[in-house]
């Protein structure tokens, strides 16, 4: 029986997760969850579950599951996440929250020697180096990636030896507007952006997705968690989504992971690994449905969001942190309203630009350079 404390239990990772356990109930326990501002369904999910430990992040919620559960431990805010993950009673810490809230969190689990199933790319993309840092100080430690490209990459590289690698392949659907030129995307609506083709996701990454900078991210991590050089990252575009992505050994071998486009496998494997377990929360995958797999190269001249990571993570330092603090902003006040779509291009090109990079040697730099990205953001753009 594997203990687990889930961060972001109201969102779409989290509610996958939830499944997956709800399927499994003899392998798996909750003991801990957080939400952010859905504390009905928190609340759902308390009395369902029965974890020990909650955290949310609404000032009204807290006071009422404190009230409604007083055999539970409620906590609050960015705070109440990092007290969820001092826990020590628990094996696995799925860090399914969005954006660099979740670093923290993170590094309390490593220093806990626990797996940290990792579903937020901003914990490798803005502390990268410092988390790698942390996972050498405290062996017992690991990462089991969630996100879908990353777990198809750590399941194929499983195929050979770390430095039989040649090149890793990461795929993208190509978002809600493949295909389409500048001139299409100048007044697309928020309506419009949040119409992904294959994949249920929760507003931001769909937005990430349309604009490719989940691909930019996912390129950052891929290198930060595989250690394998800028170089030898490579983006195609993948409409099917059925491939989640690939690895290339020196011997022109080329192992891929494939599945449904569906959150429960990543997550069950991060759970599960080095072992597979039944699946009752997944139909199989039918080959007799897909006649055609098609491949693309990105369109970096529309779609900036690659390009930018790239130029962010090899120059390293904290501009990744910048990229990713620029964006989440950006992601909101598009979602608000506020800006349009390319503006979100333009925000993080700007804010790259003003920046000069600094060392991480530490969680405070990170939440330091995000805060001020994240104020000149707002400063300049939010009308």
């Amino acid at each position: 029986m594997k203990k687990i404390i889930i961060l972001g239990s109201t969102g779409s990772i989290g509610t996958n997760a939830l499944e997956v356990i709800r399927k499994a109930k003899d392998k798996f326990q909750v003991i801990g969850i957080s939400g952010h501002k859905n504390y009905k369904l928190l609340m759902e999910q308390i009395e369902e579950f029965k974890p020990k430990y909650v955290s949310t992040g609404s000032d009204e919620g807290y006071h009422i599951i404190k009230e409604r559960f007083p055999e539970v431990e409620v906590y609050f805010g960015d705070e109440g996440l990092k007290n969820l993950a001092t826990k020590e009673e628990y094996d696995i810490l799925l860090t399914a929250v969005s954006g660099a809230v979740g670093i923290e969190a993170t590094v309390e689990g490593i220093k806990k020697g626990k797996r940290i199933a990792l579903a937020n790319k901003e914990t490798m993309v803005a502390a990268g180096p410092y988390i790698n840092r942390l996972l050498k100080e405290n062996p017992k430690a690991e990462i089991v990636p969630v996100d879908s490209e990353h777990s198809a990459i750590f399941q194929s590289m499983l195929g050979g030896k770390k430095d039989e690698v040649r090149k890793i392949i990461i795929t993208a659907s190509g978002g809600t507007f493949r295909g389409k030129k500048i001139e299409e995307l100048k007044d697309v609506s928020v309506e419009q952006a949040l119409k992904h083709p294959n994949w249920s996701m929760g507003k931001k990454i769909t937005i990430d997705s349309s604009t490719l900078v989940n691909k930019g991210l996912e390129v950052i991590e891929a290198h930060e968690l595989f250690g394998v050089s800028y170089e030898d990252i490579e983006v195609l575009v993948h409409p099917q989504s059925v491939i989640h992505s690939m690895v290339e050994f020196k011997d022109r071998a080329v192992i891929a992971q494939l599945g449904a486009p569906d959150m429960k496998l990543p997550i069950q494997y991060a759970f599960t690994y080095p072992d597979r377990m039944e699946s009752l929360a997944l139909e199989p995958l039918d080959f007799t449905k897909f006649s055609t797999l098609t491949f693309e190269k990105p369109d970096h001249e529309t779609f900036k969001g690659i390009s930018l990571a790239f130029k962010a993570g090899r120059i390293r330092k904290t501009m990744p942190a910048v990229l990713n603090a620029a964006n989440e902003v950006a992601v909101e006040l598009f979602l608000k309203g506020k800006i349009k779509f390319l503006t979100i291009y333009e925000i993080i090109e700007r804010a790259m630009e003003r920046h000069i990079p600094l060392e991480i040697d530490g969680v405070e730099i990170i939440k330091k350079v995000d805060k001020e990205t994240r104020e000149w953001v707002y400063l300049h753009y939010a009308r």
